[in-house]
Protein backbone atom coordinates (compact mmCIF):
# COMPACT_ATOMS: atom_id res chain seq x y z
CA UNK A 1 0.00 0.00 0.00
CA UNK A 2 1.20 3.53 -0.74
CA UNK A 3 -0.20 6.97 -0.08
CA UNK A 4 -2.49 8.44 -2.75
CA UNK A 5 -0.73 11.18 -4.70
CA UNK A 6 -3.85 12.89 -6.05
CA UNK A 7 -7.14 13.94 -4.43
CA UNK A 8 -10.11 11.64 -4.87
CA UNK A 9 -13.87 12.04 -5.16
CA UNK A 10 -14.41 10.70 -1.66
CA UNK A 11 -11.79 13.14 -0.39
CA UNK A 12 -13.60 16.10 -1.95
CA UNK A 13 -16.90 14.79 -0.56
CA UNK A 14 -15.43 14.73 2.94
CA UNK A 15 -14.23 18.36 2.89
CA UNK A 16 -16.84 19.97 0.62
CA UNK A 17 -18.76 21.66 3.45
CA UNK A 18 -15.85 22.34 5.81
CA UNK A 19 -15.71 25.83 7.31
CA UNK A 20 -12.72 27.78 5.88
CA UNK A 21 -11.25 28.64 9.27
CA UNK A 22 -9.10 27.13 11.98
CA UNK A 23 -11.29 25.03 14.26
CA UNK A 24 -9.37 26.34 17.25
CA UNK A 25 -10.21 29.97 16.43
CA UNK A 26 -13.77 29.41 15.18
CA UNK A 27 -15.40 29.20 18.60
CA UNK A 28 -17.62 31.53 20.63
CA UNK A 29 -15.08 31.68 23.48
CA UNK A 30 -12.63 33.57 21.28
CA UNK A 31 -12.00 36.87 23.08
CA UNK A 32 -12.98 40.19 21.56
CA UNK A 33 -10.00 42.02 20.03
CA UNK A 34 -8.08 44.31 22.31
CA UNK A 35 -7.79 47.98 21.30
CA UNK A 36 -5.40 49.07 18.56
CA UNK A 37 -2.35 50.99 19.74
CA UNK A 38 -2.34 54.73 19.06
CA UNK A 39 -0.48 57.73 20.36
CA UNK A 40 3.01 58.16 21.78
CA UNK A 41 4.34 56.33 24.84
CA UNK A 42 7.40 54.68 26.35
CA UNK A 43 8.11 51.22 27.71
CA UNK A 44 10.99 49.20 29.09
CA UNK A 45 10.20 46.31 26.75
CA UNK A 46 8.15 46.14 23.56
CA UNK A 47 7.27 42.69 22.25
CA UNK A 48 6.23 42.44 18.62
CA UNK A 49 4.03 39.42 17.94
CA UNK A 50 1.10 37.89 19.81
CA UNK A 51 1.75 34.21 19.18
CA UNK A 52 3.27 31.76 21.63
CA UNK A 53 6.78 33.24 21.58
CA UNK A 54 5.62 36.78 22.21
CA UNK A 55 3.11 35.74 24.87
CA UNK A 56 5.61 33.57 26.75
CA UNK A 57 8.10 36.43 26.59
CA UNK A 58 5.54 38.80 28.06
CA UNK A 59 4.64 36.45 30.91
CA UNK A 60 8.24 35.53 31.73
CA UNK A 61 9.50 39.13 31.55
CA UNK A 62 6.74 40.34 33.85
CA UNK A 63 7.28 37.48 36.31
CA UNK A 64 11.00 38.18 36.44
CA UNK A 65 10.66 41.94 36.96
CA UNK A 66 7.20 43.17 38.00
CA UNK A 67 8.37 46.79 37.77
CA UNK A 68 9.26 46.49 34.07
CA UNK A 69 6.76 48.24 31.79
CA UNK A 70 5.89 45.90 28.92
CA UNK A 71 3.83 46.50 25.78
CA UNK A 72 2.92 43.70 23.36
CA UNK A 73 1.92 44.72 19.81
CA UNK A 74 0.15 42.18 17.61
CA UNK A 75 -0.45 43.04 13.95
CA UNK A 76 -3.63 40.97 13.72
CA UNK A 77 -5.37 39.01 16.49
CA UNK A 78 -3.82 37.00 19.31
CA UNK A 79 -2.93 33.53 17.95
CA UNK A 80 -4.19 34.28 14.45
CA UNK A 81 -0.92 33.09 12.92
CA UNK A 82 0.80 29.74 13.41
CA UNK A 83 -0.07 29.65 17.13
CA UNK A 84 -3.77 29.22 16.38
CA UNK A 85 -3.40 27.06 13.25
CA UNK A 86 -1.23 24.15 14.42
CA UNK A 87 -2.04 20.66 15.64
CA UNK A 88 -1.49 21.38 19.32
CA UNK A 89 1.50 19.03 19.67
CA UNK A 90 3.58 20.45 22.53
CA UNK A 91 6.87 18.56 22.28
CA UNK A 92 9.82 18.68 24.62
CA UNK A 93 12.11 18.77 21.59
CA UNK A 94 13.93 22.08 21.14
CA UNK A 95 15.65 20.88 17.96
CA UNK A 96 12.81 19.80 15.63
CA UNK A 97 13.20 16.21 16.69
CA UNK A 98 15.96 14.06 18.08
CA UNK A 99 17.49 13.17 14.71
CA UNK A 100 17.91 16.79 13.64
CA UNK A 101 19.38 17.65 17.02
CA UNK A 102 21.92 14.84 16.87
CA UNK A 103 22.94 15.89 13.37
CA UNK A 104 23.54 19.50 14.38
CA UNK A 105 24.20 19.71 18.13
CA UNK A 106 25.41 16.22 19.09
CA UNK A 107 27.60 17.32 22.01
CA UNK A 108 24.84 19.49 23.47
CA UNK A 109 22.00 17.00 23.06
CA UNK A 110 21.98 15.66 26.65
CA UNK A 111 21.66 19.26 27.84
CA UNK A 112 19.06 20.14 25.22
CA UNK A 113 17.02 17.03 26.08
CA UNK A 114 17.04 18.01 29.76
CA UNK A 115 16.13 21.61 28.97
CA UNK A 116 13.33 20.39 26.74
CA UNK A 117 11.70 18.21 29.39
CA UNK A 118 12.12 21.06 31.91
CA UNK A 119 10.37 23.34 29.41
CA UNK A 120 7.44 20.94 29.11
CA UNK A 121 7.10 20.85 32.90
CA UNK A 122 7.31 24.65 33.07
CA UNK A 123 4.53 25.07 30.51
CA UNK A 124 2.25 22.75 32.45
CA UNK A 125 3.15 24.47 35.72
CA UNK A 126 2.37 27.91 34.28
CA UNK A 127 -1.04 26.73 33.09
CA UNK A 128 -1.84 25.48 36.60
CA UNK A 129 -0.52 28.66 38.22
CA UNK A 130 -2.61 31.00 36.06
CA UNK A 131 -5.67 28.78 35.74
CA UNK A 132 -5.24 28.38 31.98
CA UNK A 133 -7.59 25.69 30.65
CA UNK A 134 -5.41 24.61 27.73
CA UNK A 135 -6.87 21.11 27.48
CA UNK A 136 -3.52 19.53 28.35
CA UNK A 137 -3.27 15.78 27.78
CA UNK A 138 0.17 14.36 28.56
CA UNK A 139 -0.34 11.31 26.37
CA UNK A 140 2.94 11.23 24.43
CA UNK A 141 3.29 10.68 20.70
CA UNK A 142 3.54 7.63 18.46
CA UNK A 143 5.69 8.15 15.36
CA UNK A 144 4.36 5.44 13.07
CA UNK A 145 6.18 3.46 10.40
CA UNK A 146 3.63 3.06 7.61
CA UNK A 147 6.02 0.93 5.57
CA UNK A 148 8.37 -1.84 6.61
CA UNK A 149 11.44 0.05 5.38
CA UNK A 150 10.78 2.79 7.95
CA UNK A 151 10.97 0.49 10.97
CA UNK A 152 14.77 0.19 11.04
CA UNK A 153 15.15 3.94 11.32
CA UNK A 154 12.73 4.07 14.26
CA UNK A 155 14.57 1.24 16.03
CA UNK A 156 17.85 3.13 15.57
CA UNK A 157 16.25 6.32 16.88
CA UNK A 158 15.18 4.55 20.07
CA UNK A 159 18.82 3.56 20.68
CA UNK A 160 20.06 7.06 19.93
CA UNK A 161 17.49 8.48 22.35
CA UNK A 162 18.75 6.37 25.25
CA UNK A 163 22.30 7.62 24.65
CA UNK A 164 21.30 11.24 25.36
CA UNK A 165 18.77 10.69 28.12
CA UNK A 166 15.57 10.76 26.07
CA UNK A 167 12.99 8.12 26.94
CA UNK A 168 11.74 6.65 23.66
CA UNK A 169 10.51 3.11 23.04
CA UNK A 170 10.21 1.15 19.81
CA UNK A 171 6.94 -0.75 19.39
CA UNK A 172 6.55 -3.57 16.89
CA UNK A 173 3.49 -4.08 14.72
CA UNK A 174 1.59 -6.07 17.35
CA UNK A 175 2.35 -3.55 20.09
CA UNK A 176 1.17 -0.67 17.91
CA UNK A 177 -2.03 -2.55 17.05
CA UNK A 178 -2.89 -2.60 20.75
CA UNK A 179 -2.80 1.22 20.75
CA UNK A 180 -4.29 2.13 17.39
CA UNK A 181 -6.02 0.05 14.71
CA UNK A 182 -4.77 0.89 11.22
CA UNK A 183 -3.68 -1.29 8.29
CA UNK A 184 -0.90 1.25 7.63
CA UNK A 185 0.91 0.88 10.97
CA UNK A 186 3.94 -1.44 10.77
CA UNK A 187 5.67 -0.23 13.92
CA UNK A 188 6.15 2.97 15.92
CA UNK A 189 8.42 4.97 18.17
CA UNK A 190 6.74 6.14 21.37
CA UNK A 191 7.90 9.49 22.74
CA UNK A 192 6.40 10.18 26.20
CA UNK A 193 7.65 13.78 26.27
CA UNK A 194 4.88 15.24 24.15
CA UNK A 195 1.65 16.68 25.45
CA UNK A 196 -1.40 17.72 23.49
CA UNK A 197 -2.91 21.16 24.03
CA UNK A 198 -5.71 23.31 22.71
CA UNK A 199 -3.43 25.92 21.12
CA UNK A 200 -5.91 28.77 20.93
CA UNK A 201 -7.01 28.35 24.55
CA UNK A 202 -3.36 28.26 25.58
CA UNK A 203 -2.65 31.50 23.73
CA UNK A 204 -5.79 33.24 25.02
CA UNK A 205 -4.94 32.13 28.55
CA UNK A 206 -1.38 33.40 28.26
CA UNK A 207 -2.66 36.78 27.08
CA UNK A 208 -4.91 37.00 30.12
CA UNK A 209 -2.04 35.95 32.38
CA UNK A 210 0.24 38.59 30.88
CA UNK A 211 -2.35 41.30 31.47
CA UNK A 212 -2.82 40.12 35.06
CA UNK A 213 0.91 40.74 35.50
CA UNK A 214 0.66 44.30 34.15
CA UNK A 215 1.49 43.79 30.46
CA UNK A 216 -0.40 46.02 28.01
CA UNK A 217 -1.56 44.19 24.86
CA UNK A 218 -2.74 45.81 21.64
CA UNK A 219 -4.14 43.90 18.66
CA UNK A 220 -4.45 45.06 15.04
CA UNK A 221 -1.29 47.08 15.66
CA UNK A 222 1.12 46.24 12.86
CA UNK A 223 4.69 47.41 13.49
CA UNK A 224 6.17 48.91 10.36
CA UNK A 225 9.56 50.19 11.42
CA UNK A 226 12.23 50.08 14.11
CA UNK A 227 14.68 52.96 14.41
CA UNK A 228 17.52 53.64 16.80
CA UNK A 229 16.48 56.49 19.06
CA UNK A 230 18.69 57.81 21.82
CA UNK A 231 19.45 55.00 24.25
CA UNK A 232 16.56 52.94 22.94
CA UNK A 233 14.49 52.03 19.88
CA UNK A 234 11.48 53.77 18.39
CA UNK A 235 8.78 51.25 17.45
CA UNK A 236 6.39 52.66 14.86
CA UNK A 237 2.90 51.50 13.98
CA UNK A 238 0.46 53.13 11.62
CA UNK A 239 -1.19 54.95 14.51
CA UNK A 240 1.64 55.83 16.87
CA UNK A 241 5.07 55.12 18.31
CA UNK A 242 6.52 53.54 21.43
CA UNK A 243 9.95 54.54 22.70
CA UNK A 244 11.34 51.24 23.95
CA UNK A 245 14.45 50.50 25.98
CA UNK A 246 14.50 46.97 24.51
CA UNK A 247 12.52 45.17 21.79
CA UNK A 248 11.81 41.47 21.33
CA UNK A 249 10.68 40.40 17.84
CA UNK A 250 8.54 37.26 17.68
CA UNK A 251 6.98 37.58 14.24
CA UNK A 252 7.19 33.95 13.01
CA UNK A 253 6.53 33.70 9.26
CA UNK A 254 5.58 37.36 8.88
CA UNK A 255 8.21 39.31 6.95
CA UNK A 256 10.94 40.07 9.51
CA UNK A 257 11.56 43.68 10.42
CA UNK A 258 15.32 43.09 10.37
CA UNK A 259 17.15 42.23 7.14
CA UNK A 260 19.66 40.06 8.99
CA UNK A 261 16.80 37.71 9.89
CA UNK A 262 14.84 38.02 6.65
CA UNK A 263 17.31 36.08 4.51
CA UNK A 264 17.41 33.16 6.97
CA UNK A 265 13.73 32.18 7.00
CA UNK A 266 11.08 31.33 4.44
CA UNK A 267 7.31 30.98 4.96
CA UNK A 268 6.17 27.40 4.40
CA UNK A 269 2.49 26.59 4.07
CA UNK A 270 0.91 23.68 5.91
CA UNK A 271 -2.72 22.47 5.72
CA UNK A 272 -5.09 20.77 8.14
CA UNK A 273 -8.56 19.25 8.24
CA UNK A 274 -10.74 18.61 11.29
CA UNK A 275 -13.47 15.99 11.33
CA UNK A 276 -16.82 15.97 13.03
CA UNK A 277 -16.83 14.27 16.47
CA UNK A 278 -16.46 10.51 16.27
CA UNK A 279 -19.14 8.30 17.73
CA UNK A 280 -18.36 5.77 20.45
CA UNK A 281 -18.65 3.04 17.81
CA UNK A 282 -16.15 4.78 15.50
CA UNK A 283 -13.74 5.30 18.39
CA UNK A 284 -13.93 1.59 19.19
CA UNK A 285 -13.25 0.66 15.56
CA UNK A 286 -9.99 2.64 15.42
CA UNK A 287 -8.91 1.59 18.90
CA UNK A 288 -7.25 4.88 19.80
CA UNK A 289 -7.98 4.56 23.52
CA UNK A 290 -4.68 6.03 24.73
CA UNK A 291 -5.32 9.29 22.83
CA UNK A 292 -1.64 9.64 21.91
CA UNK A 293 -0.60 12.19 19.34
CA UNK A 294 0.22 10.40 16.09
CA UNK A 295 2.61 11.16 13.25
CA UNK A 296 4.17 9.12 10.49
CA UNK A 297 7.73 8.72 9.38
CA UNK A 298 8.24 9.79 5.77
CA UNK A 299 9.92 12.90 4.46
CA UNK A 300 6.37 13.99 3.70
CA UNK A 301 4.56 13.21 6.92
CA UNK A 302 1.16 13.54 8.54
CA UNK A 303 0.35 14.51 12.12
CA UNK A 304 -2.98 13.68 13.72
CA UNK A 305 -4.63 13.76 17.10
CA UNK A 306 -7.95 13.65 18.94
CA UNK A 307 -9.59 16.74 20.37
CA UNK A 308 -11.47 16.97 23.66
CA UNK A 309 -14.74 16.13 21.86
CA UNK A 310 -13.20 13.25 19.86
CA UNK A 311 -12.69 14.94 16.51
CA UNK A 312 -9.63 13.99 14.49
CA UNK A 313 -7.25 16.74 13.40
CA UNK A 314 -5.25 15.52 10.39
CA UNK A 315 -2.60 17.65 8.71
CA UNK A 316 0.78 17.84 7.05
CA UNK A 317 2.07 15.86 4.04
CA UNK A 318 3.22 18.59 1.66
CA UNK A 319 5.15 21.73 2.59
CA UNK A 320 4.34 24.45 0.06
CA UNK A 321 6.45 27.50 -0.75
CA UNK A 322 4.96 30.47 -2.61
CA UNK A 323 7.85 32.87 -2.32
CA UNK A 324 7.50 35.41 0.48
CA UNK A 325 3.71 35.51 -0.02
CA UNK A 326 1.80 35.14 3.27
CA UNK A 327 -1.52 36.35 1.84
CA UNK A 328 -4.42 34.94 3.94
CA UNK A 329 -6.04 33.71 0.72
CA UNK A 330 -3.39 30.96 0.73
CA UNK A 331 -5.14 29.46 3.76
CA UNK A 332 -7.54 27.58 1.47
CA UNK A 333 -6.48 24.82 -0.94
CA UNK A 334 -9.31 22.40 -1.88
CA UNK A 335 -7.04 19.89 -3.63
CA UNK A 336 -4.77 19.62 -0.60
CA UNK A 337 -7.71 19.28 1.78
CA UNK A 338 -9.20 16.51 -0.38
CA UNK A 339 -5.87 14.67 -0.51
CA UNK A 340 -5.55 14.87 3.29
CA UNK A 341 -9.07 13.47 3.57
CA UNK A 342 -8.15 10.55 1.31
CA UNK A 343 -5.04 9.85 3.40
CA UNK A 344 -7.08 9.90 6.61
CA UNK A 345 -9.37 7.24 5.16
CA UNK A 346 -6.35 5.19 4.10
CA UNK A 347 -5.11 5.37 7.68
CA UNK A 348 -8.52 4.56 9.15
CA UNK A 349 -10.74 2.79 6.59
CA UNK A 350 -13.37 2.25 9.30
CA UNK A 351 -14.16 5.99 9.16
CA UNK A 352 -15.57 5.86 5.61
CA UNK A 353 -18.35 8.47 5.32
CA UNK A 354 -17.07 10.82 8.03
CA UNK A 355 -17.14 14.54 7.21
CA UNK A 356 -14.75 17.40 7.92
CA UNK A 357 -16.16 20.45 9.69
CA UNK A 358 -13.11 22.71 9.26
CA UNK A 359 -10.22 22.99 6.81
CA UNK A 360 -7.46 25.58 6.97
CA UNK A 361 -3.87 26.42 6.24
CA UNK A 362 -1.19 28.63 7.67
CA UNK A 363 2.39 29.77 7.19
CA UNK A 364 5.28 28.39 9.24
CA UNK A 365 8.63 30.12 9.70
CA UNK A 366 11.21 27.60 8.56
CA UNK A 367 14.98 27.93 8.43
CA UNK A 368 17.70 25.78 6.92
CA UNK A 369 18.51 24.03 10.21
CA UNK A 370 14.80 23.46 11.10
CA UNK A 371 15.09 24.80 14.67
CA UNK A 372 14.85 28.25 16.24
CA UNK A 373 17.64 30.78 16.06
CA UNK A 374 18.31 34.09 17.76
CA UNK A 375 19.58 37.42 16.44
CA UNK A 376 20.68 40.59 18.23
CA UNK A 377 20.78 44.00 16.58
CA UNK A 378 20.78 47.78 17.09
CA UNK A 379 23.57 47.57 19.67
CA UNK A 380 21.94 44.65 21.45
CA UNK A 381 18.67 46.48 21.99
CA UNK A 382 16.60 44.25 19.65
CA UNK A 383 16.41 40.47 19.85
CA UNK A 384 14.65 38.22 17.34
CA UNK A 385 13.75 34.56 17.73
CA UNK A 386 12.23 32.76 14.73
CA UNK A 387 12.64 29.63 12.61
CA UNK A 388 10.83 27.07 14.79
CA UNK A 389 9.78 25.13 11.66
CA UNK A 390 6.54 23.65 12.95
CA UNK A 391 7.60 22.50 16.42
CA UNK A 392 7.21 25.82 18.20
CA UNK A 393 4.33 25.11 20.57
CA UNK A 394 6.74 23.90 23.24
CA UNK A 395 10.04 25.33 22.01
CA UNK A 396 8.60 28.87 21.96
CA UNK A 397 8.75 28.93 25.77
CA UNK A 398 12.49 28.20 25.65
CA UNK A 399 12.97 30.56 22.70
CA UNK A 400 11.34 33.44 24.52
CA UNK A 401 13.26 32.86 27.75
CA UNK A 402 16.56 32.75 25.86
CA UNK A 403 15.76 35.92 23.91
CA UNK A 404 15.08 37.74 27.18
CA UNK A 405 18.43 36.55 28.53
CA UNK A 406 20.16 37.90 25.44
CA UNK A 407 18.40 41.26 25.68
CA UNK A 408 19.39 41.57 29.33
CA UNK A 409 23.00 40.66 28.50
CA UNK A 410 22.95 37.64 30.82
CA UNK A 411 25.47 34.83 30.75
CA UNK A 412 23.31 31.73 31.30
CA UNK A 413 23.39 28.05 30.44
CA UNK A 414 20.99 28.87 27.62
CA UNK A 415 23.00 31.71 26.10
CA UNK A 416 26.17 29.64 26.18
CA UNK A 417 24.68 26.94 23.95
CA UNK A 418 26.18 26.62 20.49
CA UNK A 419 22.61 26.29 19.26
CA UNK A 420 21.95 29.81 20.56
CA UNK A 421 25.28 31.36 19.52
CA UNK A 422 25.12 30.02 15.95
CA UNK A 423 22.74 30.78 13.10
CA UNK A 424 21.39 28.75 10.17
CA UNK A 425 22.83 29.25 6.74
CA UNK A 426 20.84 31.86 4.79
CA UNK A 427 18.70 30.91 1.84
CA UNK A 428 19.99 32.15 -1.53
CA UNK A 429 18.29 35.08 -3.27
CA UNK A 430 15.52 34.53 -5.80
CA UNK A 431 15.13 32.85 -8.20
CA UNK A 432 17.69 30.37 -6.82
CA UNK A 433 15.75 30.10 -3.56
CA UNK A 434 12.48 28.99 -5.21
CA UNK A 435 14.32 26.68 -7.58
CA UNK A 436 16.24 24.99 -4.76
CA UNK A 437 13.19 24.61 -2.53
CA UNK A 438 11.06 23.12 -5.28
CA UNK A 439 13.79 20.69 -6.31
CA UNK A 440 14.08 19.64 -2.66
CA UNK A 441 10.32 19.08 -2.39
CA UNK A 442 10.43 16.93 -5.53
CA UNK A 443 13.37 14.93 -4.20
CA UNK A 444 11.64 14.33 -0.85
CA UNK A 445 8.66 12.85 -2.69
CA UNK A 446 10.97 10.74 -4.85
CA UNK A 447 12.80 9.41 -1.78
CA UNK A 448 9.51 8.39 -0.14
CA UNK A 449 8.53 6.49 -3.28
CA UNK A 450 11.97 4.82 -3.29
CA UNK A 451 11.88 3.35 0.23
CA UNK A 452 13.59 6.37 1.76
CA UNK A 453 16.70 6.24 -0.43
CA UNK A 454 18.03 9.78 -0.75
CA UNK A 455 19.39 10.85 -4.13
CA UNK A 456 22.46 12.96 -4.73
CA UNK A 457 20.59 16.24 -4.24
CA UNK A 458 19.37 15.37 -0.74
CA UNK A 459 22.71 13.86 0.20
CA UNK A 460 24.42 17.09 -0.86
CA UNK A 461 21.92 19.13 1.16
CA UNK A 462 22.56 16.94 4.20
CA UNK A 463 26.32 17.37 3.85
CA UNK A 464 25.96 21.15 3.57
CA UNK A 465 23.67 21.33 6.59
CA UNK A 466 20.82 22.74 4.52
CA UNK A 467 17.18 21.74 4.53
CA UNK A 468 13.58 22.57 3.92
CA UNK A 469 10.77 21.26 6.12
CA UNK A 470 7.52 22.07 7.91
Amino acid sequence: MSWAEKPTTRGFDMVANAAPESFWLDRPERPAPRPRYHGVSAADLVIVGGGFTGLWAAVQAAEENPDRSIVLLEGDRIADGASGRNGGFCSASLTHGLGNGLDRYAEEMPTLVRMGTDTLDAIESSCLRYGIDAGIERTGELDIANFEWQTDELRAMAKDASSVGAAMEYLDREAVARRVSSPMAQGALFDPDVMLVDPAKLAWGLADAAESLGVTIHENSQVGELTKSGAGVRVSTGYGTVQARRVLLATAATKPLRKSVRRRIVPVWDYVIMTEPLTAEQMALIGWSGREGLADSGNRFHYFRLTADDRILFGGWEAFYFGDDVDPRRRQDPDTFALLAEHLLQMFPALEGIKATHAWGGAIDTCSRFSAFWDLGIDGRVASVVGFTGLGVGASHFGARTALDLLDGLDTERTRLNMVRSKPLPFPPEPAKSLGINITRHQFARADRNEGKRGWWLRAMDKAGLGFDS
